[in-house]
């Protein structure tokens, strides 16, 4: 089975600016070695990683998956081969954070949920330092003091600057981060 990565980031972009560049080559990149693609599914960084997604040789049908926060399917990208419309507005972030990985590419307060999810959730998160935003922001951070896996000493968001880097990191460290959220739990 294909593993899923998230790619979460800006709701709209100017095309052709430095963050379409990075989630079209990040979508591509992702369908290139082996991976389908989820995002929030509207524009901006999302509709770009799926474009780019499509411009793969080995794309084929159901590799870009659309989790929309609203119950109107046809207000999701035209890049979308699969749409969930949740219908669950915000609180659909947990949903797209809740993929194999998550790579962020800018953003805002929505993108910054997402991480925020992705953490606890133990998934391994990717962010784009070279763009502005909460994927800049996180790189090379922890989220917060909690160990999630103790035997991956590293353990943070990891920065990279590339759609190339974001792979090598994927192929790294994906098998490592396979934990699933357990629910909260008293620390006495």
């Amino acid at each position: 089975m294909k593993k899923m990565i998230s790619i979460i980031g800006d709701s709209a972009i100017e095309e052709g600016g430095a963050k379409f560049k990075a989630a079209f080559s990040m979508g591509k990149a992702l369908v290139d070695n082996g991976y389908r693609v989820a995002s929030g599914g509207l524009g901006g960084v999302m509709d770009a990683a799926f474009r780019g997604a499509k411009s793969s040789e080995f794309y084929r049908e159901g590799d870009t998956v659309a989790i929309l926060p609203m119950f109107d399917r046809r207000l999701a990208s035209n890049s979308a081969d699969i749409v969930i419309a949740t219908g669950l507005d915000l609180y659909r972030n947990v949903i797209v954070a809740n993929s194999d990985a998550v790579i962020a590419i800018g953003g805002g307060a929505g993108t910054l949920a997402e991480l925020s999810n992705a953490w606890p959730l133990k998934r391994l998160i990717i962010a784009f330092r070279g763009v502005d935003g909460w994927s800049a922001k996180a790189a090379d951070t922890r989220l917060d003091h909690r160990i999630r896996y103790p035997e991956i000493e590293e353990d943070r968001i990891y920065g990279v600057d590339t759609a190339e880097e974001a792979i090598a990191i994927l192929e790294k460290y994906i098998n490592l981060y396979t934990d699933c959220y357990g629910g909260i739990k008293r620390n006495d």
